[in-house]
């Protein structure tokens, strides 16, 4: 049956456009390398993001200030930060007050190539990440390179990357949702981390999105399975073994 599911989806797929959080494989070699969703390049003066809705994108904000995305920005299709990522945050920083940000995981992917527009796919291989609190919500920031950069493209976790790099991006989490006026403190990074540790929070954005939004499969066979007991009870039975 899986591979009957994977040639509809593929027939569906060269129809109609993909949904990039839930449509999007997040790819084979998961979690050293991932197929991510580009929604801001360095270039842009206004703050893109997908709609959960109908996944095109949108809007966020302008960005009002002079603080810009030092990185390519995305995040993940088929991740969702939630119960699994929220407690292991919480394990690795003392707290317990944290829970997930109900978003899918955010990626910055580093390359040396001026890229001019988002909506696109890459694949990235994570070497690190950000340990990010926004108002009490898991927010982690993997960090990770563009496979095949000619100069990140090698490395294979975050201390290797120039420490200039690392500041940019630290500096514009840190700030970019708060006014210059605001002295309060809206996010906060509580350690940035290796390459291991970013390879558990992709696992457990993996297992909060099977927990909670399933695989689109199985929600077709058991679709097809409710639809066929009605129709006709002894393909109910022959579906049942197949499954």
């Amino acid at each position: 049956m899986d591979k009957e599911y994977r040639d509809l989806w593929q027939i569906i797929g060269n129809r109609y456009k993909s949904h990039p959080w839930h449509g999007v494989p997040i790819g084979e070699n998961v979690p050293e390398k991932v197929t991510s969703f580009i929604e801001v390049v360095p270039s842009d003066t206004v703050k893109y993001e997908v709609d959960k809705q109908t996944g095109y994108l949108q809007i966020d904000r302008p960005q009002k200030f002079s603080n810009i995305m030092p990185a390519l920005y995305g995040f993940v299709p088929q991740t969702y930060c939630k119960e699994q990522v929220a407690d292991y945050c919480m394990a690795q920083s003392g707290r317990t007050d944290i829970v997930g940000d109900g978003d899918p995981l955010d990626i910055c992917v580093l390359t040396e190539k001026e890229v001019t527009h988002g909506n696109i796919l890459v694949q990235a291989i994570p070497i690190g990440g950000f340990r990010m609190i926004d108002r009490g919500e898991a927010d982690d920031k993997i960090v990770a390179v563009l496979e095949g950069d000619g100069v990140f493209g090698e490395l294979r976790d975050i201390n290797r990357v120039p420490k200039s790099v690392i500041t940019r991006l630290h500096h514009y989490f840190l700030t970019y949702k708060a006014l210059p006026t605001d002295a309060s403190d809206v996010v906060s990074i509580d350690k940035i981390y290796g390459r291991e540790e970013a390879l558990e929070v992709i696992r457990r954005s993996q297992q909060d999105y099977d927990k909670h939004y399933g695989s689109i499969e199985q929600e077709m066979a058991r679709e097809a399975f409710r639809t066929i007991s009605k129709i006709d009870p002894t393909r109910k039975r022959k579906f049942a073994k197949e499954q």
